[in-house]
């Protein structure tokens, strides 16, 4: 069975109930998953940030704030779908997608700012412990969990887990980023390096927010 996403083309999709209902369960686990390493990832990012004074880690918290917010919004549209049907859960979907995009789009702005500002008062950060293990530990495990969505989302025909896969791909080249600005903030010392390396992360913000807003690789 064919399915037409939002820009009519056709999107496939396993239609046997059983199989479709285990590929459901499957994908709520791996929301699961996603939610209980973000508030390790929110919990740790904000408080290392806050101490260091670090734009960078505290914007990389606020981040995993609006990825659990994204797995909670496809975990109601997987039970939607499994109490309503495909079609209604899609269309919940676009609608939550929508808000997501403009928190990404919003903490782009504040990181900007931030970064101005840190940069004409000449306000560096201090160098931070766990926040460089944190990001460290979140490369692979964002690998894992986006190659396990992305293989459930292809035999689902789903666009929403798609969009939420490349969350999670997101997340990780977010960490390498981080990482990047955490090890050149240890090696040079410099007060500048924390808001040059923060506004590297707006790019991904902003894709990511494009993202959520367009409902992911829709008409890519």
């Amino acid at each position: 069975m064919m399915s037409e996403d939002c820009c009519g083309k056709e999107v496939s999709g396993i239609t046997d109930a059983p199989k479709r209902a285990a590929l459901i369960q499957r994908a709520f686990r791996l929301e699961w998953l996603t939610i209980m390493w973000m508030m390790v990832e929110t919990a740790v990012a904000i408080a290392a940030g806050i101490a260091a004074h670090s734009l960078l880690l505290f914007a990389f918290g606020i981040d995993s704030v609006i990825e659990i917010v994204s797995a909670c919004v496809l975990i109601w549209r997987l039970s939607v779908e499994l109490r309503r049907g495909r079609a209604f859960s899609e269309a919940a979907e676009r609608r939550a997608s929508r808000i997501a995009g403009a928190l990404l789009f919003a903490l782009a702005l504040y990181v900007v700012a931030g970064a101005a500002w840190g940069l004409w008062q000449h306000q560096g950060a201090e160098f931070s412990t766990p926040g460089l293990i944190l990001t460290v530990a979140a490369i692979p495990i964002m690998y894992v969990l986006s190659r396990q969505k992305l293989a459930v989302a292809e035999q689902l025909g789903s666009r929403a887990l798609r969009a939420d896969a490349v969350e999670s791909i997101t997340c990780g080249w977010l960490s390498f980023v981080v990482v990047i600005g955490l090890v050149a903030q240890l090696a040079l010392g410099a007060w500048w390096v924390d808001s040059a390396a923060s506004l590297a992360i707006v790019y991904f913000l902003i894709k990511e927010g494009r993202e959520a807003w367009n409902g992911g690789e829709c008409c890519d």
